[in-house]
């Protein structure tokens, strides 16, 4: 199924009409805009370097207002997390054959960590992880299956989590490749990443020594590494949709006309965009608030699960109000708020659904208090 990109004008918005899931070409076709503007990769510097959280969450945020502005720009889920990665912990030479050419968006990449339910694999928790990593002649030879790989299909690079004698580990992946096989791409709720969310097989997957980032069993510490500035990622760019969102509810509460007088003047719509207003500004102030403590170089882990909470269950209230202030349009896709309100309720889910990080933060609290007791 192709993307198809529709502009019209309606009642008096830019309207962009979306359908289907984004390709290769159509991508392609957008990074080449945003470089040509000066756009592309816009939160890495030159030597690998990244902006800092607090400088990335401006970035992402404006890149954030289109369903197309992260695809357009480089900054996407899972692209973007994964050159945060490589950038921080990957060697010189994973750096030369896997990262530049994400930065430069010339392909995408694919993060492969969470296996199917019915196999008993990986999902919230990866202990629970299935795949092997067995070094065999001086290779190392990858068994399992995975699930909810975000843009497996189309995806030039990969990285591949497995278990091995010592622990977790990942490996980098040039893609495609014949031991990975890519079963199916369920229909899912969101449509903005191209490549869906695969269900993927690997069968034999030989990967040389030097395609692992670190050492064998160094795994999860690497994936920590990743694992907060991601989650932040994410609430970043869908605060800036709903930013739209609420844009357009705002418009059309304005303009449309209902028992002699427009929306906007009725307590009942009013007081939705101004409940809102406060939910956007604390999700800003929660960002900035978790992105300052990443940038002294913590792992932030209970700061980005509070942030990931607070985030994707404001933007789903934000959402959810700008359907109903627009109701019947609310629910078209004559603008974009419906697209945003089905990404937003997918968003709650990624990186953790809200009830693994209530549930890890629960355990800190008892953790914290055993150590004042102590």
């Amino acid at each position: 199924m192709t993307f198809r990109i529709e502009r019209s004008e309606r009642q008096g918005f830019s309207v962009f009409t979306l359908s289907g899931r984004m390709e290769t070409e159509q991508v392609t076709e957008l990074k080449e805009l945003a470089r040509a503007a000066g756009v592309l990769t816009p939160h890495i510097l030159d030597d690998h370097r990244h902006l800092t959280q607090r400088e990335t969450a401006l970035v992402l945020q404006k890149t954030g207002l289109s369903p197309l502005g992260p695809l357009a720009c480089n900054t996407a889920a899972p692209d973007e997390g994964n050159m945060y990665l490589l950038g921080k912990v990957g060697s010189d030479f994973l750096k030369q054959r896997f990262l530049n050419p994400l930065i430069e968006g010339r392909c995408r990449s694919a993060f492969f960590m969470s296996e199917p339910a019915d196999d008993g694999g990986a999902g919230s928790d990866p202990s629970m992880m299935k795949t092997t990593a067995v070094l065999n002649g001086g290779q190392w030879v990858i068994n399992g299956r995975k699930a909810f790989i975000t843009g497996a299909q189309g995806a030039r690079v990969g990285i591949v989590m497995a278990k091995s004698r010592e622990g977790a580990c990942l490996f980098l992946v040039d893609l495609p490749d014949p031991a990975i096989l890519i079963e199916r791409v369920p229909n899912t709720i969101d449509n903005s990443m191209p490549g869906g969310h695969a269900v993927v097989r690997i069968t034999d997957l030989k990967i040389s020594p030097e395609q692992m980032l670190g050492k064998s069993g160094e795994g999860f510490t690497y994936a920590q590494v990743r694992l907060s500035p991601a989650r932040l990622s994410h609430c970043m760019r869908w605060l800036g949709a709903c930013l739209r969102a609420q844009e357009i509810a705002v418009d059309y509460a304005n303009r449309r006309e209902a028992f002699g007088k427009v929306l906007v003047d009725h307590e009942g719509v009013g007081f939705m965009l101004a409940e809102n207003v406060i939910d956007l500004k604390q999700a800003e102030l929660m960002i900035d608030w978790c992105a300052d403590v990443i940038d002294t170089g913590s792992l932030a882990t209970a700061e980005s699960s509070m942030a990931k909470v607070a985030v994707s269950e404001a933007l789903m209230r934000v959402a959810d109000r700008c359907v109903q202030v627009m109701g019947g349009t609310g629910v078209t896709d004559d603008t974009v708020v419906e697209q945003i309100y089905r990404e937003i309720r997918a968003f709650r889910i990624y990186d953790g659904p809200t009830e693994v990080h209530k549930w890890a933060l629960a355990k800190k609290i008892k953790r914290d208090w055993k150590a004042s007791v102590a």
